[in-house]
């Protein structure tokens, strides 16, 4: 590879970071949002809609501005508003306006995804092999060291404030060098409408894949620290291993994921993929045995970590579909399964159990296996 394509690769590798090092700086500070703003449980679940909703906007969106001016700028411009709203985040003098900032970071990050995804399916479509997993472990990390980051300020006794604008800079610092070694691409006038036209098709069924994946993903985001605590009596610090071992094993997994989906057939990954995670599921499920229910969490890590990067590669080669355009689509569809899912579960949980309603992500991963041919066409 030349030093310019070198440099390129490793640009997208490191906004890929800054996007999950941001991300995961939200979830860290939500309990000092609470604090600070003396809010409920209900107001932090507004807030938390509130960013979702942002991000579903955020990602209808992206394809056209990115059409129109480009991945590099629109990168730029939802890195700068995710630092920006990130700053500001304990400064809102109301919580209406603690609301509205919330949207904004939710429709930055929308932005910041489709527009570092199709950074990275083009660099992927020059190398001529697989790289999209790769990359979507750079966000995995970026997260998981956020997490771990904040962990260690708040033992330092650093103030959140503090916390918040380092972290910013440091992002944008990351954020700027990359944007500038990304290469401008030429884009057809026809692309840069101004709507967000509804997925059809193949893209529609891209979209409905992501969306099972992602309920299955924000299932146990949500709700598998719950799950061993009250379940199966899990002290608290052994049930937050859940979400740890799911973190830690989807992505270690994404750094060897290109290699595997070079060896199989996107069809054959997926189907692999999804029944991984639906068997890990059901043996969490049935499994009285808190260090085996860990052991399952890491194998659904594992079992999802190329789901994404998968759907989003095919998203960007759909064919008379711009790359944008397509990723666009397809994470907007999965994203209200993000949205939705956890929420669903919870509304099951509480008629029944957790564990039945944890069943029917087991469904919801079955399905994505079955689906799989129908969407990807090898």
């Amino acid at each position: 590879m030349t030093s310019s394509t070198v440099r390129a690769h490793w640009a997208a590798r490191f906004l890929f970071f800054a996007a999950g090092f941001m991300f995961a700086t939200w979830g860290v500070q939500i309990p000092t949002v609470k604090t600070v703003y003396g809010l409920g449980v209900g107001a932090i679940g507004g807030l938390v809609l509130a960013a979702g909703v942002g991000s579903v906007l955020g990602l209808t969106q992206a394809g056209w501005l990115i059409a129109r001016h480009g991945a590099r700028r629109v990168a730029w411009w939802g890195a700068l508003l995710s630092a920006v709203a990130l700053v500001l985040l304990l400064h809102m003098p109301h919580p209406v306006l603690l609301w509205g900032l919330l949207g904004l970071f939710g429709l930055a990050t929308g932005l910041l995804d489709v527009a570092m995804n199709a950074d990275a399916s083009e660099l992927e479509r020059h190398a001529g092999r697989p790289l999209m997993s790769a990359f979507h472990g750079m966000f995995s990390l970026g997260g998981m060291v956020g997490a771990g980051v904040g962990g260690l300020l708040f033992t330092a006794g650093v103030a959140p404030k503090l916390q918040l604008l380092a972290v910013a800079v440091f992002s944008m610092l990351l954020v700027g060098w990359s944007v500038r070694q990304m290469a401008p691409a030429p884009v057809a006038a026809e692309e840069a409408h101004g709507r967000f036209v509804l997925p059809r098709g193949r893209l529609a069924l891209l979209g409905l894949l992501a969306a099972l994946g992602f309920v299955v993903e924000g299932a146990i985001y949500d709700w598998s620290v719950l799950f061993l605590a009250s379940e199966r009596g899990a002290p608290q610090q052994q049930a937050a291993l859940a979400y740890a071992s799911f973190s830690a094993a989807m992505a270690a997994t994404r750094f060897v994921g290109d290699r595997l989906r070079a060896r199989w057939s996107a069809v054959g990954l997926l189907r692999a993929s999804a029944c991984l995670a639906a068997v890990a599921l059901a043996l969490v499920l049935l499994s009285p045995n808190v260090p085996l229910a860990l052991a399952g969490f890491a194998l659904v890590g594992v079992g999802l970590a190329n789901v994404v990067p998968v759907l989003f590669s095919a998203a960007a080669q759909v064919p008379g579909v711009a790359p944008a355009h397509g990723i666009s689509a397809v994470a907007s569809v999965g994203y209200c399964g993000f949205m939705v899912g956890p929420s669903i579960i919870g509304f099951v949980a509480h008629g029944s159990s957790l564990t039945a309603a944890l069943a029917l992500v087991v469904g919801c991963a079955l399905l994505q296996a079955a689906l799989a041919r129908r969407a990807l066409r090898d």
